[in-house]
């Protein structure tokens, strides 16, 4: 039985998705209603890519990251996710098998809403339809954009990048985002992410605070991420 304080938390994240976040609140009323609270333990495997959709899911507490792997089985990490993330969107809009791995990173709370809830949501709801329908538009576009930061620029404009997005978004630096899984999402070794860190804090754009890293100069990290 979900408690009147996690209920209003699933809300409150239901609403910041775009296409759920169109919904009136009787229809989200009807929508959360059917969702399902699991907790995952650290390194457990959520679901594994080509598995059956079960829905969508939104992250109450914790850190997840959705992965592919390699032919010589080397990891990419696609995305990494915090509270109040969505995953498996793509999936439980289309009702076809799960593009990717999600494995927890810390302890994980999630909600899941299933595929058949999602289904019957696109169904009842034209504009949540219309907005999944420019959702994934938008994403097509990020896609193409993170394609072409990993085949046009080297490591440390990558690394720049990152480390000013993850000043804006909690979601990229919670429990387990290490130096290997910040290599992992950029497509390099943990080494090369060792020696492009060095490289910034020379530069003074960067420095280390133990284990943190700290900005201390803005202008010269944008300018290194050549935007």
């Amino acid at each position: 039985m979900k408690s009147p304080a996690s209920a209003a938390l699933l809300k409150e994240y239901m609403v910041r998705i775009p296409y759920l976040g169109v919904l009136d609140p009787q229809q989200l009323d009807a929508l959360a209603r059917d969702a399902v609270h699991l907790i995952f333990s650290p390194d457990e495997v959520i679901f594994l890519e080509g598995d059956a959709s079960r829905g969508l899911w939104i992250i109450e507490d914790g850190n997840v990251k959705i992965t592919k792997l390699s032919l010589e089985g080397n990891e990419y990490i696609l995305h990494l996710l915090g509270p109040g993330d969505s995953f498996n969107d793509i999936a439980a809009l289309d009702g076809g098998p799960t593009p990717g791995n999600a494995i927890a990173m810390s302890l994980v709370s999630a909600w899941l809403l299933p595929a058949e809830a999602m289904e019957h949501a696109l169904e009842s709801y034209p504009a949540m339809a219309r907005a999944a329908l420019k959702m994934m538009g938008e994403r097509i576009r990020a896609l193409g954009h993170q394609i072409e930061d990993l085949t046009l620029y080297p490591v440390i404009v990558r690394l720049a990048r990152f480390l000013l997005a993850q000043a804006e978004n909690p979601s990229l630096s919670g429990p387990g985002v290490t130096r290997a899984a910040i290599a992992a999402h950029l497509a390099t070794t943990p080494e090369t992410i060792s020696r492009a860190l060095a490289k910034l804090q020379e530069a003074g754009a960067i420095r280390f605070d133990r284990h943190r890293i700290i900005i201390t100069n803005g202008d010269l990290l944008r300018s290194m991420a050549v935007l």
